[in-house]
């Protein structure tokens, strides 16, 4: 059986940008903090199927809530970095990004206790235009990223990028591994199925037949994600536009029961043991070069 990566974004409920869109900056208000009680409805969840994951923690929530990531790592799970504030990396320049991450990675390893090897953008914000980034999250003692979605998305998105794990950066001896979000081949296009918005908003018979069309017949993994917030029934519901309400809350009622007929019909691990199994796939080294050479990053001081 093929195991699959799964994958959480530790952050509040407002922190999401379609939350942001629909309410106004973060600066001018203040907001409940729900994420305690999300994470520990989601790790009983998963204790109770045996399946451990990799959490993205944000270094704000590390520092406000340290006993929140100690649990998550005292019940077997990654610990892995997603920025200090949730702000897009196209809003930083280098330097400013370098120091947000540092910052972060920082701050989760005082917590936990243990090093840090993945990086998840918020939002899936590195695009061609920061290129630059992966040299410096390689430099930041950096292993591997998950920041790439292979689908056409308003917000986010590469269409043409590789679907499954390959180096995507090399400085000298140390390099950096992307481990792409989930997604289909169908019909000429790439088809999400490895959560987020599209698991709680689409029939659950999408994602369990893309899944496994993908484990049975590429014999890959599928990089799966969910924040915490997603299972919140009782998260605030300040009034914004109806097609963002519909976005951000539509499927949070029966995203509990989905997950849970997901971890009862797929084996789920951490990205690290995924990958340290994946990258020896015969495939890896020569998957999409074309794509590499288009994407090759100018470095920017």
């Amino acid at each position: 059986m093929i195991t699959n990566a799964l994958s959480v974004d530790v952050e509040e409920y407002y922190h999401a940008a379609i939350f942001r869109a629909g309410t106004g900056p973060l600066e001018t208000r203040s907001l409940e903090s729900r994420v305690g009680r999300s994470v520990d409805q989601l790790l009983a969840l998963l204790r109770a199927h045996g399946a451990s994951g990799t959490f993205f923690v944000l270094g704000e929530i590390a520092e406000r809530h340290p006993r929140i990531v100690r649990l998550i790592a005292a019940e077997g799970h990654e610990i892995a970095c997603h920025g200090g504030h949730h702000d897009d990396v196209y809003r930083f320049c280098p330097r400013e990004f370098r120091a947000d991450i540092r910052d972060a990675k920082a701050r989760i390893e005082d917590v936990v206790g243990g090093a840090v090897a993945g990086y998840r953008a918020p939002n899936f914000s590195i695009g061609p235009a920061q290129g630059w980034a992966y040299d410096v999250l390689v430099e930041e003692g950096f292993t591997y990223d998950s920041s790439l979605y292979p689908i056409r998305h308003d917000r986010y998105g590469q269409a043409d990028a590789p679907r499954f794990p390959f180096e995507i950066w090399r400085n000298g001896s140390a390099s950096l591994i992307e481990f792409p979000i989930g997604t289909v081949r169908l019909f000429g296009a790439n088809l999400p199925i490895g959560g987020g918005g599209f698991f709680r908003l689409l029939p659950f018979a999408l994602t369990q037949l893309g899944i496994q069309r993908v484990n049975t017949r590429e014999r890959r993994p599928v990089m799966f994600y969910l924040h915490p917030w997603e299972l919140d029934l009782n998260q605030p519901r300040p009034p914004m536009p109806w097609h963002l309400r519909f976005r951000h809350y539509v499927g949070v009622a029966r995203e509990a029961a989905k997950l849970d007929d997901l971890l009862l019909r797929f084996s789920f691990s951490s990205a690290r043991r995924v990958l340290e199994a994946t990258m020896t796939h015969p495939a890896t080294a020569a998957i999409e070069p074309a794509w590499l050479q288009r994407r090759q990053p100018e470095v920017v001081q």
